[in-house]
């Protein structure tokens, strides 16, 4: 099968090999298996990858569980939304900036970095005795949250052999999903017993702990591992400022200013993309902007595909005005779709052929979308018990579409070069991608559950149509990049 995304040319399969930019010939590596990725050789460099992620994902939501209690304590609720707009904007700007830390410092120190600036945060936030310090370190903790995410795909290519990196991209893929359960339940049980700071206390003490085993568990702790890119400053300001703009959309009062801050955004959106194309350093690979390549469509499709778990942010508030659930199984009901990303995830990574990895990379979004559009059809007012019980379904299967899809759309990315340094730059624009996708589409979902109101089952109904419309275009750019349009 011919000019296939994942047939592009294969990287070495030893870590070493890899580490060192050279191409080994030859067929495709032996599959490899969950044992041989949590054997002991292994299990450390799998502890730190999945375990940056997992920390970021479940510091968003443990923030937000918190947040109500800090207000009560010290006040501030007027930049209560901003505390989400500084941490997302601040990890947008630093995953740009993986492959320029790996290059210089090496992977195990990056990490070392990534996981004392994020425990750094953590603690300003647990002392903040104000809600503007509390800010500060929400930016300082997306500052080494969005390393930590970064970090987690770029270093699968030299801490791991290729046999496993679809196992190992499955892996981290799933913290999100994870984080999505286990930040409510950790934030929700300190905010429970009045000791709200105690859940950020036990956030920096897993940094910590992660970043002691990050010294030895990942390659390129003492010395440097490439010559080291130019950072691409225009770039950089220009997707940062996109990612900005719409975050702070998404907490303007709808009207005029929502509709001026999202052109703008899109504008901001377009010049990066013009920059990125034609200046000599870039964020993302070169080649992304090549004609015929097919990475820029891998790209579309993850990003597209990540903005149908921004819809788990309205589900639980829709279960509780729809069907009077209590604010506990209104948020299982929310984590339906986390859950399904998770096990589908889990299971998919077991794909080996290539005929199998490209069908569940288009179903993915299709699957996505069909979940969507059902939970759109069952949506009504004073639901009983059984149509909440298809909710779940209806929502557990959109989950399980992104994560069928995900692993193997990451793993494509990082097969799309034999350039250590480019191939870098692509397996971090993989995270990268997904945090613009979730400043973008949070964004949209908002705009869309206001577009729909008054009523709420209107909002639950024009959000799920809207981003399943959103999903039918990743699988539209996912067909794309099965067929392989790449420059060879």
């Amino acid at each position: 099968m011919r000019n296939h995304t994942a047939d592009l040319p294969i990287i070495a399969t030893d870590a070493a090999a890899q580490g060192r930019g050279r191409l080994r010939s030859g067929r495709p590596p032996r599959p490899g298996s969950w044992s041989e990725l949590f054997s002991p050789g292994h299990l450390p460099a799998a502890l730190v990858l999945a375990g940056g992620v997992a920390l970021y994902a479940t510091n968003v939501y443990v923030t937000a569980a918190l947040l109500p209690s800090a207000v009560d304590e010290f006040g501030g609720a007027q930049y209560f939304a901003w505390a989400a707009t500084a941490f997302l904007t601040a990890s947008v700007i630093s995953s740009m900036l993986v492959t320029r830390a790996v290059a210089r410092s090496g992977a195990a120190r990056a990490y070392v970095g990534a996981f004392a600036v994020f425990a750094l945060g953590t603690l300003i936030n647990m002392l903040a005795p104000s809600m503007e310090l509390l800010l500060v370190g929400r930016t300082v903790q997306g500052l080494g949250g969005g390393l930590l995410a970064g970090l987690g795909y770029a270093v699968i290519r030299t801490a791991l052999p290729e046999r496993l990196w679809t196992r190992a991209a499955g892996l981290v893929s799933a913290m999100w999903g994870v984080g999505n359960l286990l930040g409510p339940a950790l934030g929700g049980f300190f905010a429970q017993i009045g000791l709200w700071r105690g859940a950020f206390a036990t956030m920096a003490l897993l940094a910590l702990v992660l970043a002691w085993v990050s010294r030895n568990a990942v390659p390129g702790g003492a010395e440097q591992t490439g010559e080291v890119p130019s950072v691409p400053v225009l770039s950089l300001a220009l997707l940062a400022s996109t990612a900005a703009a719409f975050s702070v959309a998404s907490v303007l009062p709808r009207g005029a200013s929502t509709v001026a801050c999202l052109a703008a955004a899109v504008l901001l959106l377009f010049a990066f993309v013009l920059r990125e194309r034609f200046g000599a350093t870039t964020v993302l690979p070169k080649l992304t902007y090549r004609r015929g390549n097919a990475l820029k469509w891998v790209y579309l499709a993850l990003g597209l595909l990540s903005a149908g778990a921004m819809t788990e942010a309205f589900i639980p508030l829709f279960g509780q005005e729809l069907a009077g659930l209590p604010p506990l199984l209104a948020g299982f009901l929310g984590a339906s779709l986390s859950v399904g990303w998770t096990a589908a995830q889990l299971c998919s990574v077991n794909i080996e052929s290539q005929r199998g990895r490209n069908a569940v990379m288009l179903l993915g979004p299709a699957i996505l979308a069909a979940g969507l559009f059902g939970y759109a059809a069952l949506v009504t007012p004073q639901a009983g018990a059984w149509l909440v019980l298809a909710w779940a379904a209806v929502l557990f299967a959109a989950g399980s579409g992104i994560g069928m899809a995900f692993p193997h759309l990451s793993v494509a990315a990082m097969r799309s070069t034999d350039d250590p340094v480019e191939g870098g730059k692509a397996a971090a624009g993989v995270s990268t991608t997904q945090l613009i996708a979730n400043a973008v589409s949070s964004s949209v979902v908002g705009s869309l559950v206001v577009a729909g109101g008054p009523t709420a089952a209107g909002s639950a109904q024009t959000m799920a149509v809207g981003i399943g419309i959103v999903a039918v275009l990743g699988a539209a750019c996912a067909l794309q990049a099965i067929r392989g349009r790449a420059t060879r």
